[in-house]
């Protein structure tokens, strides 16, 4: 659709939230090689599980295979990407290049960000670039799409990125009185929509989604909550112990850890998918909560390397079928 059709951009996302659809997003962690065939594996077991697909951008600062090539290759497979761009490894051209290059092919969700510090991977004495921030960049993309125009002042000479644009919110971090305020300037900076770090604490969120409403947030901008499944007590230990601006409750830690107790610590394929079992109901769990929670427009599942997760998470929680595009009517 184009701007006259009343989208942005057009995209399966953009037409499922505007038509009051409860969306589903999940992620895809692109390989460490050129191997374009894992891809098309993952994008398979997505595919009608979810409305659209994360694509990540050198997650963890490891080198993979690009964000947008990667995406292209969802498109191939009949899956949406929601590719991200990273603040840290390109200045304002490259980023403005690729992003052009990457609406040329066909893509149309766009999830700005600042990128994991480059000292967390496996290239520790790169140079960050950080010559924009995610605020900037949302801006950047915001005014060539809206305004015809590069970041510089310089028109666009002919077909501008019309990018459905995202942002992330982690509303745990510190301060925390603070995090609706950030949201705030995501949202006047262009972000149409917003995916949150992982939800374990449910009732610490609702908190922060109420000062969100005082503000008018929710309905300026689509709220995603992010979910994903616990895969094991230590995984849930290390989150809750060692992950900035992460909240997982005692409670839960607890639950992971009676998953596989009764379980021989020798029978490991039995106490893995004990643990993963429980992983998915507590999730399924959170999203039934969240759910309920005014100003919540859809859930964002992370499952990190398990694909297969997502489908079953959005079957047990009440969300598939997705809906098609021909059932998609404008609110």
């Amino acid at each position: 659709m184009s701007e006259a059709n009343g989208y942005k951009s057009g995209s399966r996302l953009e037409k499922l939230l505007r038509a009051g659809h409860f969306v589903v997003t999940g992620e895809l962690g692109p390989p460490q090689s050129a191997d374009g065939e894992v891809i098309c594996q993952k994008a398979r077991l997505l595919k009608g599980k979810c409305d659209a697909v994360n694509i990540t951008d050198n997650q963890t600062a490891i080198v993979r295979l690009s964000s947008i090539g990667s995406g292209i290759i969802c498109l191939q497979e009949g899956v949406e990407p929601i590719v991200q761009m990273t603040c840290r490894d390109r200045n304002r051209l490259a980023m403005q290049s690729d992003l052009l290059a990457a609406y040329a092919l066909g893509v149309r969700n766009l999830l700005c960000l600042t990128g994991d510090h480059q000292s967390f991977g496996n290239h520790p004495t790169a140079k960050n670039v950080h010559d924009l921030d995610s605020l900037q960049l949302i801006h950047m993309m915001a005014k060539m799409r809206d305004e015809k125009v590069f970041q510089c002042g310089d028109p666009i000479k002919g077909a501008e990125p019309r990018f459905f644009i995202g942002a992330a919110a982690n509303p745990f971090a510190d301060p925390f009185d603070w995090r609706p305020y950030r949201l705030l300037k995501k949202v006047e900076a262009g972000a149409d929509f917003i995916q949150t770090q992982l939800i374990y604490n449910v009732e610490k969120f609702a908190e922060y989604m109420r000062r969100v409403r005082e503000l008018g947030l929710h309905e300026r901008v689509y709220i995603l909550a992010g979910v994903g499944p616990l895969k094991t007590p230590g995984m849930a230990r290390y989150m809750r112990d060692k992950v900035p601006g992460m909240e997982v409750p005692d409670a839960l830690v607890e639950r992971m850890e009676a998953a596989g107790r009764d379980i021989p610590k020798e029978d490991k394929e039995a106490r893995n998918a004990a643990w993963r079992e429980e992983g998915i109901k507590i999730t399924v769990e959170l999203i039934e909560q969240l759910r309920q929670i005014e100003g919540v427009a859809g859930i964002h599942i992370m499952s990190i390397e398990w694909e297969e997760g997502v489908g079953l998470i959005a079957e047990r929680a009440g969300l598939l079928p997705r809906p098609t595009v021909g059932e998609l009517e404008d609110r």
